[in-house]
């Protein structure tokens, strides 16, 4: 048993940092204001709204540059005069190559009061230009939906079943594409006299397993899309906890411009999990542009 108070605070100091994230640069949602799917060639890029790739914020050129698309690889060369950088580093006086964010190390540029990078999913040979706004106006705002009541029942038992290999499961994505991980095994639990089996995913170099989840409660208060997990490698024993209390909504309940994916079927809870993230009061519309 985990002391209640202990537990109390342990959630509190977590959801404080998850609130931060979500208005952390590059990976919080709520600064997000842009993803293009890039095509192959050239894709100019600027404020300019006759561009392919139209950028709103601060202080951005008609034309900040080209980005071109051979494959895997992508290029800058930019804008005769444009003032683009590298995070907190020189201008870009040439053309150069952009590492994705799935590369160790990505390129992280700045132009007037954004932010850009090249956005990768896994499985998929899509690439994705992904702008964020470092003066969004919800930055200094923004709240997290409210959470269910923190219940250290929520804290349950967990044996992990590993496949013999790990196996790919390729999942459709809210863009109507299909995005691909490595699930490693299986985590089962009992809960409400009933056995439950989730399909735990992880890549080589993962800290812990990340889940993603449906349950009963996303026909009423939690998020219609599913929810997700981060999971704690089981001990020696084979043995981990699942903390549902830790829930979350994926970046798509706070931005339309996100390549979330969707839990597998396998992964639908005949279960209210009445823990966890609750769905926000107000959801994103679909985005118009980048596919």
């Amino acid at each position: 048993m985990v002391d209640s108070t202990v537990f109390a605070e342990e959630h509190e100091t977590w959801r404080v940092q998850r609130e931060g994230r979500a208005v952390t640069p590059p990976g919080g949602p709520v600064l997000w204001i842009g993803l293009w799917q890039l095509s192959e060639g050239a894709n100019p890029f600027g404020a300019d709204p006759g561009l392919p790739i139209v950028l709103g914020g601060q202080n951005v050129p008609p034309v900040v540059g080209t980005l071109y698309r051979e494959g895997a690889l992508v290029e800058l060369e930019p804008a005769p005069g444009v003032d683009i950088r590298l995070h907190e580093g020189p201008a870009v006086a040439e053309r150069m190559e952009l590492r994705n964010d799935r590369d160790d190390e990505p390129t992280r540029l700045a132009v007037g009061s954004l932010g850009l990078r090249i956005h990768a999913e896994p499985g998929t040979d899509r690439l994705w230009l992904r702008a964020w706004d470092e003066a969004h106006p919800e930055r200094e705002s923004v709240r997290l939906p409210d959470y269910c009541p923190v219940a250290p029942e929520w804290r349950v038992r967990a044996r992990f079943e590993p496949y013999d290999e790990p196996e790919m499961l390729r999942l459709p994505d809210v863009t109507g594409g299909t995005v691909e991980f490595r699930a490693t095994g299986e985590l089962v639990f009992e809960r409400d006299g009933r056995r439950h089996r989730i399909i735990a995913t992880a890549g080589e170099t993962s800290s812990s397993f990340f889940v993603m989840l449906w349950d009963s409660t996303a026909t009423a208060t939690t998020y219609r899309a599913g929810r997700y997990l981060r999971v704690p490698f089981p001990e020696d024993d084979g043995w981990t906890t699942i903390d549902f209390n830790r829930t979350y909504n994926a970046p798509c309940a706070f931005t339309a411009y996100s390549v979330c994916a969707l839990p597998p079927r396998e992964n639908w809870l005949e279960l209210w999990v009445e823990a966890g993230e609750m769905r926000p009061d107000k959801l994103p519309e679909v985005a118009t542009q980048g596919g």
